[in-house]
């Protein structure tokens, strides 16, 4: 539910975009910046998770989150100002960050080691379904609205309806998080061992000595301090080598412009000149695409290993991304007005699909599933604090440049984003460690 809430909030905005503009009569600017100030929140909620979690435990932590989406969600409902709006975005974008760090986190410590990676997908998994029902909602609100975002239900345009509806899932978040276990990792650095062996037992099975595990946990635990900033340097403001791949791999996810899909997808296929309900029917099929790749991720994860769907991701999404690049260098005209000849049209539609598919079964998981593994026990919450952080941060450039550049030039922007895909190539080639069947405590 944690992730499911991070896809629904982080990409619900994509449908509510154009009625947001119309509502409060804003332009690029102002929609940038509504769309793009939740992920400094998810910055800054993501920076802060891995002391909360080594604070409060992990289970409250998802608690804490699933308030704040649910308050982010009323909030934006019924915003008096695109500013008020702005802020109530930036709380569920803490909420968000919180997630995106807490869910890897937990999943990685409460995981058998041979299902680790397949466990760690679904929350992937949970992402990409969050991100399909907000854009199945959007469209089936937009629809009832007339086919406009400004249109009402109930008194309410249904642009409100769409930011509103999260505080449901928000609610179930919270009411089952009351229903899982606290890690058996956080239960033993704070001494409640007798808990940590039963928690120990349901989730690693009957045929696991729990006294030589609960040695294993203890010892890494007992050789370890509480992390602090400092940890993650060799010296003065040089980062370990491991927590710069971290940031790498985080950075590079979200350059090569898949949030532009999600996010902007609406006004992107009104640019070249698709409506507005036939362009969130677009968004809707590329989530299920979305959805679709992230299956096959979770099916090869744990089989062929990271590093290998990495590679071939970077490879698809590069074709993927300079295709439509092609393509939207044959658009005429600005604005609402704007076109593309019926072939490249087909080929945009195609090559936007391609690379949602690249990246679900490759970049989408692996990314996630690597920043839960990579990193040694001790910094382990901290680092993937710090590499999330990262990560939204590159989110927020990317969201907040984009409706300037494709302004400017929309075939040029896919360059760019092209160009970030052909790079990610190298780095994982040179960069990414397969950590396929090791145990977390292998890591150093």
């Amino acid at each position: 539910m944690g992730g499911f809430l991070f896809g629904y909030d982080s990409a619900v905005i994509n449908g509510a975009v154009t009625g947001i503009q119309k509502h409060f009569n804003v332009g690029s600017g102002e929609t940038a910046f509504v769309v793009a100030i939740a992920l400094l929140g998810s910055a800054a909620g993501a920076v802060a998770a891995g002391r909360l979690a080594d604070h409060l435990g992990r289970v409250r932590t998802m608690l804490l989150a699933a308030v704040l989406f649910a308050i982010s969600g009323v909030g934006s409902m019924f915003p008096p100002s695109v500013q008020v709006l702005g802020l109530w975005r930036v709380l569920g974008g803490v909420a968000i960050g919180i997630a995106s760090v807490i869910a890897p986190t937990y999943i990685a410590e409460v995981a058998p080691t041979a299902y680790r990676g397949r466990l760690a997908s679904f929350q992937q998994m949970a992402i990409v379904l969050g991100i399909t029902i907000s854009q199945l909602a959007n469209y089936a609100l937009n629809s009832a609205a007339g086919g406009e975002s400004t249109g009402h239900l109930g008194g309410i345009q249904a642009w409100q309806w769409m930011l509103g509806v999260e505080t449901v899932p928000a609610i179930v978040y919270g009411a089952m998080a009351l229903a899982i276990p606290e890690s058996p990792r956080y239960l033993i650095s704070v001494g409640r061992d007798d808990r940590a062996r039963v928690v120990l037992a349901e989730v690693e099975g009957a045929g696991v000595d729990l006294d030589a595990r609960m040695a294993e946990i203890r010892s890494v635990l007992d050789t370890a301090h509480k992390p602090r900033l400092k940890d993650l340097t060799t010296g003065r403001f040089r980062l370990l080598p491991i927590v710069w791949i971290g940031i790498g791999a985080s950075v590079f996810q979200q350059f090569v412009g898949i949030n532009v899909i999600f996010y902007y997808s609406s006004i992107l296929w009104q640019s070249v000149g698709i409506n507005e309900s036939n362009s969130l029917l677009i968004s809707l099929s590329t989530s299920i695409v979305n959805v679709i790749g992230t299956v096959i991720a979770m099916v090869l994860v744990d089989r062929i290993g990271r590093k290998p769907l990495a590679l071939a991701g970077s490879i698809g999404m590069t074709a993927a991304l300079s295709t439509a690049a092609w393509a939207f260098s044959y658009r005429s005209g600005t604005g609402t007005s704007a076109t593309l000849p019926s072939l490249q049209g087909t080929v945009a539609l195609v090559a936007a699909h391609v690379f949602v598919l690249c990246f679900a079964f490759s970049w989408g998981v692996v990314v996630w599933v690597l920043l839960g593994e990579m990193f040694p026990n001790k910094i382990r919450a901290l680092a993937l604090s710090v590499a999330a952080s990262a990560q939204w941060l590159a989110n927020w450039a990317i969201t907040v440049t984009f409706p300037d550049l494709a302004d400017w030039n929309l075939s040029a922007t896919y360059v760019i984003y092209a160009c970030f895909a052909l790079l990610s190539i190298p780095f994982v080639a040179l960069f990414i460690k397969e950590t396929r069947g090791k145990a977390l405590e292998e890591m150093g």
